[in-house]
C-alpha cells in the first residue's frame, strides 16, 4: 500500500534535486515524478524552474548523455535513439544536437561489429531466413534501413533481396 504523503515545496524540491543529481533527467521525467508526488501544477512549475536555474535540469545535456549512453552501451542506432528521445518530449533541436555526439566512423564500425557478431549467432541454414533474422535484429535496435541492407549485402550477398 502506497502512502499518500503530501510534500512541502522545500521537501519536494530537495527530493527532485537528489533525483536529478543521481543521473541526467529530462523535463518530462521530472514532471511525471512530481505528479506522482501529488504536487499541484504551480508547485511543479516552480520546482522545474528552480531545477533549471540551478542547472540540475538541462534538456540538451540530458539528450546528449542519453544518445551517447544508448549508443555506447546498448549499441542502439540513431532511429531508436531519436524515437526514445521523442517519447521523452525532447525538442527536435536538442535531438539533432544529441546525435552530433555520435562519431560517424564509430557508428559504422559499431554496426559492422554488431552485424558480424549476430550473424555468427544465427543458426539458420536458409539464407533468406538468416538474412531476415539479421535485418530484423538490426532494425529493431534502430539502425537505418539503408545501412542495414548495405551491411546485409556486404556480409551475405544480395541473393535474398
Amino acid at each position: 500500500m502506497q502512502h499518500n504523503k503530501s510534500h512541502t515545496l522545500s521537501e519536494a524540491t530537495k527530493t527532485l534535486e537528489n533525483y536529478c543529481a543521481y543521473q541526467e533527467r529530462c523535463h518530462y521525467e521530472v514532471v511525471q515524478k512530481l505528479r506522482q508526488m501529488r504536487m499541484i501544477p504551480q508547485a511543479i512549475d516552480e520546482i522545474v524552474a528552480h531545477l533549471i536555474q540551478e542547472n540540475y535540469l538541462n534538456e540538451e545535456r540530458f539528450a546528449k548523455s542519453y544518445a551517447r549512453g544508448k549508443f555506447n552501451i546498448k549499441k542502439w542506432g540513431k532511429e531508436r535513439i531519436v524515437r526514445e528521445l521523442k517519447l521523452r518530449q525532447i525538442s527536435v533541436f536538442n535531438i539533432k544536437r544529441a546525435l552530433t555526439e555520435i562519431d560517424e566512423s564509430d557508428y559504422l564500425n559499431t554496426l559492422d561489429e554488431l552485424a558480424k557478431k549476430k550473424l555468427e549467432q544465427i543458426r539458420e541454414p536458409n539464407i533468406h531466413k538468416k538474412k531476415r533474422k539479421l535485418a530484423d535484429y538490426l532494425l529493431y535496435r534502430g539502425w537505418e534501413s539503408h545501412l542495414v541492407y548495405e551491411k546485409l549485402t556486404e556480409l551475405i550477398g544480395d541473393k535474398a533481396f
